[in-house]
């Protein structure tokens, strides 16, 4: 006679065979269709295969300080830490859904005293009962219900994890961007106070000449009204600084106070004209939009968890253990007790919830694919954006250069004529006046190029997937691991 857990352990078996080599109900998935350009718009270059995004950060950018700064907001910086966080989360999110797969294993125990009617005796007794046992539950996915809760939710754990990578993306840009702008900042405080000391030698002249009577009190009160303006520009420069500073180190994680500095503005190497690349590969690399297509995965494996809830669910529940009056007896073979049941539990009569259900599943997958179709124009035009601004810029700061250039010129002619008796301080005057804004847009301008080709990086999904590469320890690549535990499950990308 067969033994009844050797029965048990058989049927388990056959039918585990049976359900994970069967299909799941429900559609599969399939990425959408998308139309993408063949190049971006505003791309001179011809489109490529490798692009700006390819180039990892640490090559892009080349000042020494801010690439400590990057180093050190990847290490320390909250933002980041809880996406990390989350991920973890969502990982184990994965491992409660799929135990639903396996058998459910409990054990039970039981002891009570009481009077008890037994076959064959005229009389209760009073007596007592103890009961041990092992009890084996199993859903058996024949529909492939959880298997596709679970698919739904290793996507989840895919798009949260691509909101990781649009952390490591975003903070790699933003500390850039901001340095750069802090730097603007310097260089225009810096040409404030040149300035303001340019304006106090024309004051002190204008000073001088009134008290020796060959000057008049309108030359005097111009050069104030000058030197005051200009004057009043430093401390909210100043201010600004310490405000650019104290964003910085909020992204770097630690308390507000000095930045370190590298190269000035001026000094910033600009990368070379690489190409935007392919616009096809955003679909692969720009986080968001790997983000939005993890949410149709999801989206579409719970309209198989729908469709499977108006199919009966078919369970195998075993038990085996001992029950006796006696203690000692439960462990013995004249005490044991076993047994095997199969279930049948379908749905008649809802009230509409399952249909609804099923229905309201499909409205969300649609509405994750409008979501994916519209971060893909999003991007596009991200991309469009950022490299005619790129463009735009560099030709904006080779004739702005040609203006400060000409004006400084305008004030070295004015001062030879002003010491050669040729003509009045005023024309010095009107020159450095027309200059002190010149050389600030110049600044500015300067600062646009830089952050454009930041944007453009940013907008290209460049360096998280070279971050990655680089600490495959801190970043583990969690979809081949977990194809292991789950196989087909994480190639669903």
């Amino acid at each position: 006679m067969t033994h009844p857990t050797k029965l048990a352990g058989l049927i388990v078996t056959c039918l585990a065979i049976a359900v994970l080599g069967g299909c799941a109900i429900g559609p599969n998935y399939r990425r959408p269709v998308v139309e993408t350009p063949p190049a971006y718009r505003g791309e001179e270059t011809q489109a490529a295969a490798t692009a700006l995004a390819d180039v990892p950060w640490w090559e892009l950018f080349q000042d020494t300080a801010l690439k400590g700064l990057i180093e050190e907001a990847l290490a320390n910086n909250y933002d980041l830490r809880i996406a990390a966080s989350r991920v973890e989360q969502a990982r184990y999110s994965v491992g409660v859904t799929r135990a639903d797969l396996m058998p459910q294993v409990n054990y039970q125990g039981d002891a009570q005293r009481g009077r008890f009617a037994f076959p064959g005796q005229e009389e209760n007794v009073t007596a007592n009962s103890f009961l041990g046992a092992f009890q084996l539950a199993w859903e058996i996915d024949i529909w492939g219900r959880i298997r596709r809760a679970t698919e739904a939710s290793l996507a989840d754990l895919f798009a949260i994890e691509d909101v990781r990578r649009g952390v490591v993306l975003s903070l790699v840009t933003t500390t850039a961007q901001a340095y750069f702008e802090l730097r603007e900042l310097d260089l225009e405080l810096e040409i404030a106070h040149r300035t303001t000391k340019a304006f106090e030698q024309t004051r002190d002249l204008f000073v001088q000449q009134l008290r020796g009577g060959v000057g008049n009190k309108l030359e005097v009160a111009r050069a104030e009204g000058a030197l005051d303006g200009t004057a009043a520009v430093i401390p909210d420069l100043e201010r600004q600084i310490v405000a650019k500073e104290n964003q910085i180190c909020l992204l770097l994680g630690r308390p507000p106070g000095p930045i370190t500095r590298g190269a000035a503005l001026t000094a910033q190497a600009y990368p070379p004209s690489i190409p935007a690349g392919l616009p096809a590969t955003l679909l692969e690399r720009r986080p968001d939009i790997m983000q939005a297509e993890q949410n149709i995965v999801a989206s579409n494996a719970l309209v198989g968890v729908s469709i499977a809830n108006f199919l009966p669910r078919i369970g195998l529940t075993t038990l085996y253990g001992g029950q006796s009056s006696e203690i000692e007896n439960v462990v013995k073979g004249s005490g044991n007790i076993w047994g095997i049941e199969g279930s049948l539990l379908g749905p008649v009569f809802q009230g509409g919830r399952l249909y609804y259900s099923y229905k309201g599943s499909v409205a969300a997958r649609e509405d994750a694919i409008l979501a994916y179709h519209q971060a893909v124009l999003g991007a596009l035009g991200e991309v469009s954006n950022a490299l005619v601004a790129r463009q735009r810029y560099a030709a904006s700061r080779v004739e702005v250069e040609k203006q400060v250039a000409a004006l400084q010129d305008a004030v070295r002619l004015a001062t030879l004529r002003y010491t050669g008796g040729l003509a009045s301080y005023y024309e010095v005057l009107e020159a450095q006046q027309q200059l002190f804004p010149a050389e600030n847009t110049l600044a500015r301008t300067q600062l646009n190029q830089l952050v454009s080709v930041v944007q453009l990086y940013r907008a290209l999904g460049g360096g998280w997937s070279a971050e990655e590469q680089r600490r495959p320890q801190q970043y583990p690549n969690r979809r081949e691991a977990l194809d292991r535990l789950v196989p087909g499950q994480a190639g669903l990308k």
